[in-house]
């Protein structure tokens, strides 16, 4: 039988005054710690007045330094296919009453933060045994995918039958963008208890990078599925190599696409100068935005409803002081000033996105002065350190009611 530490190592950063004081938060999400949702694990590292520990099915990497971390795969030997199914499809909460059972009396959560709409479903009967409140963040597809997609998948379908009542039941609704934010409360949640809050990003560890670390390089950072736009960035790249001889496009991230994205990217004839480096560590990305002339997400709205939440990445972009394409579909242009950091181009518009590609690779000053702008606007509006105090604040609220 696995046996998980439950240890919480104190390192100075998640603590003010004895960390026994702390009120625990239970950070709920089904797959733990993926290589592409450091947002998760960076916004609990930055807790000031809480401390926080990890609550899931499984764990795809290491929690943050200072916590520990619960999954249901740590009680049994074998975490097999008929235990994984019978949890998903009856929201049982007694596993995860036999994983709180074994904090060795360090108490039950004060309450629990669940990240997207489906692990707040998931999340409500257990909140509502342990007599504790509940918020749910809402990233993105949780909140546009339609309800006959969400159907079709056996993780996913539960949430389109009781989201009414995660709407009813809940106690605050956060949403990384104001687009998130006017989606739910077109499909009935609650104004008062539904709010913007955005992530943020780690000012501190970010800084700007120097313009002799940039590089003739596009970049790219996304899961490589269709609301992420790749192929029409393949189609606009292909139209700026023609008279770019130096210039490369990197694309980072995985997914069921990659293999078709390769082939398209040989058939315009630029697979000898699109990179496609999968999915890496974050610092491996962070480190890669620093040679980056540009970031560019052209994500689209699918026909299943999807489109994209915010886009963590452009603003870790932003940070690093490099100029951000982007398309004007779902919570993008919250973070870019078109013209300013960075520019907006209609969605799947392969013409006008190339044509902003080669205005930025042909006029360096503009480069710098964009970035420059976006770090500015970034450590005015996106700092995490003061959207995760704001937190702490709705988790105030919630709990003093």
């Amino acid at each position: 039988m696995h046996s998980p530490s439950f240890e919480v190592l104190d390192r100075g950063r998640n603590a003010i005054g004895p960390k026994d004081a702390l009120r625990r938060v239970a950070i709920f999400r089904h797959n733990l710690f993926r290589i592409s949702e450091p947002f998760i694990a960076e916004q609990a590292r930055h807790l000031r007045r809480y401390r926080p520990f990890f609550l899931g099915r499984k764990r795809f990497g290491l929690p943050p330094d200072g916590t520990s971390s619960l999954t249901l795969e740590d009680l049994y030997e074998r975490f097999t296919l008929p235990r994984i199914g019978w949890q998903m499809l009856t929201g049982d909460v007694r596993p995860y009453l036999r994983l709180l059972g074994r904090l060795l009396g360090q108490g039950q959560p004060s309450l629990i933060h669940a990240h997207f709409g489906i692990e707040g479903v998931s999340a409500l009967g257990l909140a509502m045994h342990l007599k504790v409140p509940l918020v749910t963040t809402f990233h993105g597809f949780d909140a546009t995918l339609k309800a006959q997609a969400m159907l079709t998948s056996p993780a996913w379908f539960r949430y389109p039958l009781l989201r009414r009542r995660l709407a009813r039941e809940g106690h605050l609704f956060l949403c990384a963008s104001s687009f998130i934010r006017q989606r739910l409360l077109d499909t009935g949640f609650p104004v008062s208890r539904t709010h913007t809050h955005y992530i943020g990003v780690d000012c501190r560890t970010i800084r700007p990078r120097g313009h002799l670390e940039e590089q003739l390089l596009i970049l790219h950072v996304a899961r490589l599925v269709e609301v992420k736009g790749t192929r029409y960035l393949l189609r606009a790249f292909a139209r700026v190599a023609r008279t770019h001889d130096e210039v490369r496009l990197l694309i980072i991230g995985d997914g069921p696409l990659r293999r078709p994205l390769h082939a398209l990217a040989a058939s315009l004839g630029v697979g000898d100068r699109v990179e496609f480096l999968g999915a890496l560590p974050h610092a491996e990305v962070l480190s890669s935005m620093r040679k980056a002339a540009m970031l560019v997400l052209p994500g689209i709205r699918t026909a299943t409803g999807r489109e994209e939440g915010l886009g963590m990445v452009l603003l870790e972009a932003a940070a690093t002081g490099v100029p951000i394409i982007g398309s004007r579909v779902g919570g993008i242009p919250e973070c870019i000033v078109d013209g300013k950091t960075g520019f907006l181009v209609p969605e799947r518009d392969e013409e006008a996105l190339a044509r902003r590609m080669a205005e930025l690779l042909e006029d360096p000053v503009r480069r710098h002065s964009m970035g420059a702008a976006g770090r500015a606007l970034v450590e005015d509006r996106f700092d995490i350190d003061r959207q995760t105090a704001a937190l702490e604040n709705f988790y105030d609220s919630v709990l003093a009611r």
